[in-house]
């Protein structure tokens, strides 16, 4: 951990900003096991409390998955070693976790969110609390927490630019990458269209749009199969 490890919040209208955040880090170890590669790589831990949370209850959560995430990196970095030997293993969490993203902090009480600047404190793990627009302003009201803060950010919509990228990386199957051929320029648009470049509700497109292509044995999107998908969907207000 470095000295300067901080505190960051991240606000955002539902679906934009949680769900990024998952495909980023896979902290989720059920029992101390060999890491997988995206958390060995991102070692980081998603975390999100219960609608009915106590501060035991988030110290117990954060400090499972911050102590499995650091055996299962450990376990992979020195195979058939004794891991409560080497520096670190003796505390309870363990030297590896880097980063701890909550989401759904707007579920937390000023309590439970003690408990988590406590986890920071101690461990030195970088701390990201995700809530809707406007968690800044309460934790602005409790200035032991929030003189912690590093900044801010406000998690804004996808671009058009940025929607083609994430439809590329995250899509390959799709054949949506090439933004120059008007066929997939115009699919993309539409995407972006329907989606006002919502996270969560483009992950819910594209799967009803390979249900499309599959029942429809079709190999290519065009804009009239992202119609055709966007009819099977329901979208609240964005």
């Amino acid at each position: 951990m470095t000295p300067d490890t901080e505190l960051n919040a991240v606000q955002a209208p539902p679906g934009g900003s949680a769900d990024p955040a998952r495909a980023s880090a896979d902290g989720r170890l059920a029992s101390p096991a060999p890491a997988p590669g995206q958390a060995l790589a991102a070692r980081s831990i998603v975390y999100t409390p219960a609608v009915a949370n106590t501060p035991r209850t988030v110290d117990k959560g954060v400090t499972f998955y911050h102590s499995r995430l650091s055996w299962g990196i450990g376990l992979t970095l020195y195979p058939g070693e004794d891991l409560d030997a080497r520096a670190g293993f003796g505390e309870v969490n363990g030297p590896f976790g880097e980063l701890l993203i909550v989401d759904e902090a707007d579920r937390l009480k000023t309590p439970a969110l003690e408990q988590l600047r406590d986890h920071h404190d101690r461990t030195g793990i970088g701390l990201i609390l995700i809530g809707m627009p406007g968690i800044e302003k309460r934790l602005a009201r409790y200035p032991q927490l929030y003189s912690r803060v590093g900044f801010v950010h406000h998690y804004r919509p996808l671009s058009a630019h940025e929607q083609a990228f994430v439809l590329a990386t995250h899509w390959p199957d799709l054949g949506l990458g090439d933004t120059s051929d008007f066929t997939t320029s115009e699919a993309v648009a539409a995407i972006t269209r329907i989606t006002s470049g919502n996270f969560r509700l483009t992950c819910r497109l594209v799967a009803q749009i390979q249900r499309v292509l599959d029942i429809n044995h079709l190999s290519v999107v065009t804009k009239e199969v992202v119609e055709a998908a966007r009819e099977s969907l329901v979208i609240g207000v964005m």
